[in-house]
């Protein structure tokens, strides 16, 4: 019997954590369907607004060929997922092991006889790290921006004064 594996994520700023994790979770199932979190979901959850649209995310991990099917998450209870696509094993990184959240979704898994596989939530590589690198790139440019938007401003109220003198 095919075994259907389940991992889910934000896959914003695609990296070479979430290639491992998909990796990782491919050699343990035979089928891998790789859930993309949506724009909303992402917004409600975890207060991020993504830097890669959905449907680029999308097209980013579908075409990693260790995912045999890419899925938009569109709603915050897994049960839901697994109720629409019945995989066998669900892949999550251990940040939830021992958690309330981790230990509830647990139990409703483990309810209809869903696997959950943790792997190590390894800090080489990660989407906030890079989503902090480019607001503080995007603050620089505001920055200059304003700068040469002053400097510009001042060159013109002295050219209106020299003329007014003049």
């Amino acid at each position: 019997m095919k075994r259907i594996g389940y991992a889910a994520g934000a896959f914003d700023l695609f990296h070479v954590g979430h290639l491992n994790i998909l990796k990782q979770a491919k050699s343990q199932c035979d089928f891998l369907i790789a859930g993309v979190v949506s724009d909303e979901m992402l917004k409600l959850n975890k207060g991020i607004t993504p830097v890669v649209p959905l449907a680029e995310r999308l097209e980013i991990v579908r075409n990693i060929h260790v995912v045999d099917q890419a899925y938009a998450e569109d709603v915050s209870d897994k049960l839901d997922v697994w109720r629409e696509l019945k995989f066998d094993v669900f892949f999550k990184g251990d940040d939830w092991r021992g958690t309330e959240k981790g230990l509830r979704l647990e139990r409703a898994f483990a309810e209809v006889g869903v696997e959950v596989i943790y792997f190590p939530y390894l800090k080489t590589t990660s989407s906030t790290v890079l989503r902090r690198a480019l607001d503080n790139v995007n603050r620089m440019a505001e920055v200059l921006s304003f700068n040469s938007n002053l400097a510009g401003f001042t060159r013109a109220v002295t050219s209106i004064g020299s003329h007014a003198h003049g």
